[in-house]
């Protein structure tokens, strides 16, 4: 009789420490059937972080740094100067052109005023002229006619040629004087120009930062002696990156052939999506190898330029068991999905995984076959789980109590 109650006693001792606080029902689990999908095979290479804006800003005018507003490190925005020249020259010359220009500007008006005035006196001269030829007219036709005497025609000749000498000159003088007003405009037209040099080289005496970024290196010091060309900072800017590597020759036919990419970042198994692909049309001589230069558009958290990353280049596709990524149960050391059986029980099973895809989902290895079902969620599977043991056990011992008792 001992020994009979002995298994029941037991069975009942394990219902009590099981968990009071679990009073949940068994629900149905939402899974996914495990099916062949084709994804992308990507072949890794080491690859570097670069700025796409990275250049050195130089002086474009000749004089002593007089400013040095910003030093290695710092944040400058579009805009903002970095240095200044001291422009007490630069000064003089504009102001030396801005004379020369008003210089022009009033010979252009007494040149204008010349032209008014031979203008006037061309009309003049024409108008004299016009008289004269017309008595010199009337006066031949009386000559011919022997009405006025020789020394009458000879004086209207006389006139004639006279008034005609002198519209000629007063036209020269007009010729004249239109070259002048033509040469003091191009005149003003070179100050205008000396005007707008000096204008630049005073504003080259302020060095402004060409775009947004973070100052890598300063070339002057305060005071030192600087001419055109002469560098002044080297800036890199955050905002665009790009990754570059280099693509072995059995390569990379099959990464011109899919031209896509991504970056990855130590423990990222996603990777970043690269914008562009640009391949160089040439190998190196040494090495056979490609250089090819990936775009990331804008700026990555984390990534930062001479930073090593992996590149992934897509070099053909493949069909492979997927799940996704969320229905992934970690157990200490072990990696499972919950199987999910025709009774909608979920039982535990180890699997080996393969890397993830960029969709959230990631490769089986092993583990899995084609069509089985498994559970989404794997805590409600474990909760599932839990019940269900639970409830056995409630009629495993509720089957030796009835037993017992008879």
């Amino acid at each position: 009789m001992r020994d009979l109650f002995k298994p029941a006693f037991l069975i009942g001792l394990v219902v009590a420490v099981l968990p009071l606080v679990v009073k949940a029902e068994v629900s149905k689990l939402e899974t996914s059937k495990v099916v062949k999908e084709t994804v992308l095979d990507y072949q890794m290479l080491d690859g570097e972080i670069e700025a796409v804006n990275k250049s050195t800003v130089s002086a474009q005018t000749a004089g002593v740094i007089s400013k040095v507003s910003h030093d290695v490190g710092d944040y400058v925005k579009k805009g903002s100067l970095l240095a200044r020249i001291s422009s007490e020259n630069q000064k003089s010359g504009l102001q030396q052109a801005k004379a020369a220009v008003n210089e022009s500007k009033a010979a252009i008006s007494k040149a204008s005023a010349a032209v008014v005035q031979a203008e006037a006196a061309a009309k003049e001269a024409m108008a004299n002229y016009t008289v004269a030829r017309s008595e010199y007219n009337r006066v031949k036709g009386l000559y011919a006619k022997r009405i006025l005497t020789r020394s009458q025609y000879d004086q209207a000749e006389g006139k004639m040629r006279s008034s005609l000498a002198r519209l000629e000159s007063a036209r020269a003088s007009l010729k004249v004087a239109k070259a002048g007003l033509a040469a003091a405009k191009s005149s003003l037209a070179a100050a205008k120009a000396g005007l707008n040099k000096a204008g630049q080289q005073l504003g080259y005496t302020e060095v402004f930062a060409p775009y947004s970024g973070i100052v890598v290196e300063r070339h002057v010091e305060l005071g030192e002696v600087v001419a055109p060309g002469s560098p002044i900072m080297t800036g890199i800017s955050l905002s665009e990156l790009r990754a570059v590597t280099n693509i072995p020759q059995r390569l990379i036919l099959k990464v011109r052939k899919y031209k896509s990419a991504r970056i990855f970042v130590e423990d990222d198994k996603v990777g970043i999506p690269v914008k562009k692909l640009t391949f160089f049309p040439y190998a190196d001589p040494k090495t056979n190898a490609f250089k090819v230069r990936a775009l990331l558009g804008s700026a990555v958290k984390g990534l930062f330029p001479g930073v090593f990353v992996k590149m992934g280049f897509v070099i053909g596709k493949q069909k492979h068991l997927l799940i996704p990524a969320s229905a992934v149960a970690y157990r200490s050391e072990v990696t499972g999905v919950y199987v999910v059986d025709e009774n909608n029980v979920p039982m535990l099973r180890q699997v080996r995984l393969g890397n993830p895809t960029s969709d959230g989902k990631i490769r089986v290895l092993a583990g899995l076959d084609e069509g089985e079902r498994i559970a989404l969620d794997p805590v409600h599977a474990a909760v599932n789980l839990k019940l269900l043991r639970e409830e056995k056990f409630k009629k495993l011992a509720n089957k030796h109590e009835t037993a017992s008792h008879e």
